[in-house]
């Protein structure tokens, strides 16, 4: 009989800890995981680098991690929401690599299948390009950009099986199945755990075979952008 993959999440939270290359999923903070974010927060680990669609907002998603200063390198397509980011990086604090948002996607899809990289002109002769190591194809020059793995990915979904089987919900669905097969460790913080065969084998987006852990959220913990207005 297969183990159920359910843990407390500071149980999960055991594979994270100081130096652990982290994909977090979610754009803007929806789909992101608010209880495994806040106790990496209170868990105080460091020196993360991170790995996610945006720097979120300095109380909203992966922005409250980086707003914290447990981050030291991160790799997203862009931080303007999280002016705190902004700030650490112009001051030395925050090693930021920006990649378009399509090619980040694309790079953690091919690290979670295997491949070595990607091939992409998005940014060539310009600054993007620099170092980059260049190929032809069928005479037009691309870009390696290589593929994208993590010790540790946490995504977020609306509903999983005890065996660790997901199904995301509509827009929250994001960059987290790309994550939740790119991490070497991926847990899944979700909504509703349900028994083993109360899902539709045609609604299962992850497949438990990707998932190590799954734990139950507490729910979203930030009052949203348009909350404040």
């Amino acid at each position: 009989m297969v183990r159920s993959k359910v843990v407390s999440i500071e149980q999960a939270l055991s594979v994270i800890k100081d130096g652990t290359k982290l994909m977090v999923g979610g754009f803007g903070g929806v789909g992101s995981p608010p209880s495994l974010i806040e106790g990496i927060m209170n868990k105080g680990v460091k020196d993360l680098t991170i790995i996610c669609n945006d720097a979120g907002f300095p109380h909203i998603g992966i922005g409250k991690v980086v707003s914290n200063r447990q981050v030291s390198h991160l790799i997203t397509s862009h931080i303007g929401s999280n002016p705190v980011a902004g700030r650490l990086m112009h001051e030395g604090e925050l090693e930021v690599e920006f990649c378009p948002q399509g090619t980040l996607a694309e790079r953690i899809r091919a690290g979670g299948v295997g491949l070595g990289g990607v091939l992409s002109d998005i940014g060539i002769d310009s600054v993007i390009d620099k170092d980059k190591q260049k190929v032809e194809v069928s005479g037009k020059t691309y870009m390696v950009e290589p593929a994208i793995t993590a010790d540790v990915a946490i995504v977020y979904a609306k509903k999983a099986d005890t065996l660790g089987n997901v199904i995301y919900d509509k827009s929250a669905r994001n960059m987290n199945p790309l994550m939740a097969m790119a991490g070497t460790t991926t847990v899944v913080e979700v909504e509703e755990i349900v028994e083993v065969s109360a899902l539709s084998p045609e609604e299962i987006v992850t497949p438990g075979i990707f998932v190590k852990y799954v734990v139950q959220s507490k729910g979203v913990d930030w009052k949203w952008v348009w909350e404040n207005q």
